[in-house]
């Protein structure tokens, strides 16, 4: 795995989005930006006949046009691209395994409908290696201003957001933005505690102050390490999803964890992680856990 970000581009709008959050992002954090677009050969006459020479042809020009909007507005953004002949899936997994940050487009049209994830994306976020960032079509750098934040879910105890919370601190430092750590907690069924934890509780004062507790630990370590980065610590009552969701309107960027379960029918994810990035208004970063 490398530090480079690659983003899927497909010429549609999402991509196009997607593709210069990318190189935003890369000029911020100095790193190198690949832009791919994964394509089959496929005989048909809307193609007008065109052999796969020609149809390999239309996808390397397609992929270098997009890749020049981004060029042309960071000059000096080291920019490689490429059009990969091949399922998008597993091109996109590969190209998943040499990157630090995978970025991909997503359909949206509001909140309540959310992205219109396809099965491609859905298969990728689930089981890439490295943070999938989604960008709705008509992101604009505008909405990464002053005053928002850098969002992140945290759950569990300090290392089980570890890998989130790092991906939301350096997206912070990297902005000179400040992180929001979201702990989300509800009343537990009787006896769902053993009587260790209960005398945790006990010790705490209560659940809600457990809670603080528990996040406060787990952003320790990353207060430290980045000290010049403003952290607001948020625990509220409630389902983790709907307390992300009703944040997302002062986030730059919402960071999320993913510990995808795998079935009979394949990878499914968590279902905060699956709320989150269907009916978020801004950029989602899902963050498989270390």
């Amino acid at each position: 795995m490398t530090d480079r970000i690659t983003v899927g581009v497909d010429g549609s709008p999402e991509s196009r989005a997607a593709l210069a959050w990318a190189g935003r992002e890369a000029v911020r954090r100095g790193l190198p930006l690949r832009a791919v677009y994964a394509w089959q050969w496929s005989h048909h006459e809307l193609l007008g006949g065109a052999d796969r020479d020609e149809q390999a042809r239309w996808a390397r020009d397609m992929v270098e046009d997009a890749a020049r909007t981004v060029t042309d507005r960071h000059p000096d953004l080291p920019v490689t691209t490429e059009a990969l002949d091949g399922g998008a899936v597993d091109a996109l997994l590969a190209e998943a395994a040499a990157a630090g940050t995978l970025v991909l487009g997503s359909r949206g049209h509001g909140t309540i409908v959310g992205f219109l994830l396809g099965s491609v994306a859905q298969q990728v976020i689930a089981e890439a290696p490295c943070p999938v960032v989604l960008v709705r079509a008509g992101d604009r750098a505008a909405s990464e201003a002053g005053g928002r934040e850098i969002v992140v879910g945290q759950q569990g105890g300090p290392d089980d957001s570890a890998a989130g919370l790092r991906f939301a601190f350096e997206t912070a430092a990297a902005r000179g933005a400040g992180v929001r750590a979201v702990r989300a907690w509800s009343l537990p069924p009787v006896f769902a505690y053993s009587p260790g934890s209960l005398k945790l509780l006990d010790e705490a004062g209560g659940l809600e102050p457990y809670e603080k507790k528990a996040l406060a630990e787990a952003l320790q370590p990353w207060r430290e390490r980045f000290p010049d980065v403003p952290v607001t610590q948020h625990v509220e009552m409630g389902s983790a999803g709907q307390v992300l969701l009703s944040l997302a309107d002062r986030a730059q960027l919402m960071v999320v964890g993913r510990r995808a379960h795998h079935s009979a029918v394949g990878a499914r994810i968590g279902s905060v992680t699956h709320a989150v990035m269907h009916h978020a208004s801004c950029p989602v970063a899902v963050v498989p856990h270390s």
